[in-house]
């Protein structure tokens, strides 16, 4: 059971990820575009529709909503685009993790966050 919502968890972040490419697609409907854009951007953003603090309803969006939203806006694209961006999808999702790419982006942070204490430290001049 726990392998099926790991396969359906990982469907759904494949779609997600299909949905974007379909968005910057030429060949897909402008409303499908708009539909697509913002499904994606709810799915990745960090604000909720039901915060998922409030006990059961928190996570309503994400387990019934949202794949609700997503198979409907996957109708509006037809489908030859569709299982394009499918196939692109799940390719990238294949490939290796760059580890030399996060270890850079975690060397970009840690210095900011040095200039950030170097630049709020008091002086001791003063």
């Amino acid at each position: 059971m726990l392998q099926r919502l790991k396969d359906w968890a990982r469907a759904i972040r494949q779609d997600v990820h299909a949905l974007y490419l379909a968005a910057r697609d030429p060949r897909t409907p402008w409303y499908a575009k708009a539909f697509a854009l913002a499904i994606a951007a709810y799915a990745l953003s960090p604000i909720d529709l039901i915060p998922d603090f409030i006990p059961v309803l928190g996570y309503l969006d994400e387990v019934i909503l949202l794949p609700i939203a997503i198979s409907l806006v996957i109708r509006m694209i037809p489908p030859g685009i569709m299982a394009e961006h499918r196939a692109a999808a799940r390719a990238a999702a294949e490939r290796p993790v760059s580890r030399l790419g996060a270890a850079a982006i975690i060397a970009l942070w840690l210095a900011a966050l040095v200039l950030l204490v170097w630049w709020l430290w008091p002086d001791p001049a003063m």
